[in-house]
């Protein structure tokens, strides 16, 4: 069978339509890139908003009028299996049942919800976007439940994969040619506290001992399980991001308490000012809510001094967008008008905008290292180990490792001149 693919949401998502295509190749199908040639479509689902949610159903009220059949995964399946039974689509598959797409798609399985996550492991075929960079997903699931979020009734409780079949995977990699890995979890620094002896920190140092692999990636962190050692770790060993993404979601404490975030907003600007003293040039990204239920004008103000505090090198901005199930949709009303909302956007997005150009007018002339992840309209572009995104006017195949002399910036994007190719891509 000819199979499309669509996906939405996060990385997690990305990795776990990589897996079901790996599956789905492994038994005789075939992954198309053309719409119309394709006899399934299988839409991948997010739902971590109201927008992402209805966009899945638009998609699929379009394509069944297009004459398509229409097979759902991900979020949206979990979380709204009985509405998608009426909309006549040929299964439905949990987040936790992604080894059942193949029963799915050949008609012996219509609707599986349940969780077999543990048959993912280091053998796994998967069919990856990338040459030289993989995603590897090391836990799974969220305990956290903060009161907006969704993603503990989609993903399920957080389930730690053993370290030696991750610790497989990565060497797995290391032999096909990949030098980059990212490892993924909703909360990836609560790795290994569901087990004995393991961490995020010490699958880090195990593994960035692997030849062939030059960088290891990690996202997204919760504020209240980085650890020390995790910092310690990250400054110790040079093949180890120096970035963390970690949402701060306000700066306001009245609406960290109302949305059961684990730390104070004194406590996250600790952790900030820890990772930079530590960290040699490390940078920060992080995620922001505008507009939870009953934020005023002076919550968001905080908000707003937080993030020029903090600094980010990159800042997710969303409206709250109430979820079906959640806390916050239970006993919270949507009280904050969205004209406000769009307000206060824009002003975050302002100031973020001026902290970043602040941020690249000094990195001009710096000389950094790059590794090329791809090419656009003949420019290479990839990464520096901090995670800011570098153009080069040269055409480098992905993989390779540059020294590049930054000249200029636009927007949130830098510009550079090749210095010296330090190491060549297999």
């Amino acid at each position: 069978m000819k199979i499309f693919f669509k996906t939405y949401g996060c990385q997690m998502n990305v990795h776990d339509t990589e897996v079901m295509k790996g599956l789905l190749v492994n038994s005789g199908h075939t992954i198309v890139t053309e719409l119309k040639t394709a006899d399934l479509v299988v839409i991948n689902t997010c739902a971590v908003r109201g927008k992402s949610e209805n966009k899945v159903y638009s998609l699929i009220g379009r394509l069944k009028k297009g004459g398509y059949k229409v097979g759902i995964t991900g979020c949206v399946a979990q979380a709204m299996s009985n509405k998608l039974k009426n909309y006549d689509v040929e299964f439905i598959i949990g987040t936790r049942a992604i080894t059942s797409i193949i029963k799915a798609v050949e008609g012996t399985k219509k609707i599986d919800l349940e969780d077999h996550i543990c048959e993912v492991n280091a053998t796994t075929p998967a069919l990856r976007r990338q040459k030289k960079h993989a995603w590897v997903n090391i836990i799974a699931g969220c305990d956290k439940f903060c009161t907006y979020c969704i993603v503990p009734y989609t993903r399920g409780r957080e389930l730690s994969r053993p370290l030696e079949d991750i610790v497989d995977e990565v060497k797995s990699l290391a032999s096909q040619g990949y030098n980059q890995v990212t490892f993924l979890g909703q909360n990836v620094d609560s790795y290994g506290k569901d087990m004995d002896n393991t961490s995020l920190a010490k699958l880090l140092e195990i593994s960035q001992r692997i030849e062939g692999i030059e960088r290891f990636w990690f996202l997204t962190s919760y504020p209240s399980d980085v650890t020390t050692k995790l910092i310690d770790t990250v400054a110790k060993y040079p093949k180890l991001s120096k970035n963390f993404h970690i949402p701060a979601q306000s700066g306001s404490n009245r609406i960290l308490k109302k949305m059961n975030r684990r730390y104070s907003r004194s406590e996250y600007l600790e952790l900030v000012n820890e990772i930079r003293s530590k960290v040699e040039g490390s940078t920060i990204g992080g995620d922001i809510i505008v507009g939870f239920p009953t934020e005023t004008d002076e919550d968001f103000e905080e908000t707003l001094s937080l993030v020029k505090a903090a600094r980010y090198i990159r800042l997710n901005v969303a409206p709250y967008s109430p979820r079906f199930g959640t806390v916050a949709s239970k006993f919270y009303p949507d009280d904050v008008p969205y004209e406000v909302k769009k307000i206060r956007i824009a002003k975050l997005a302002s100031l973020q905008h001026d902290i970043e150009k602040s941020l690249n007018e000094k990195s001009v002339g710096q000389e950094v290292e790059i590794m090329i992840e791809g090419n656009s309209a003949g420019r290479s572009y990839g990464r520096t180990i901090d995670n800011r995104m570098v153009f080069v006017n040269d055409k480098i195949p992905e993989g390779e490792i540059l020294k590049v002399r930054l000249t200029a910036f636009k927007s949130g994007t830098l510009y550079g001149q090749i210095r010296k190719v330090s190491v060549f891509a297999k």
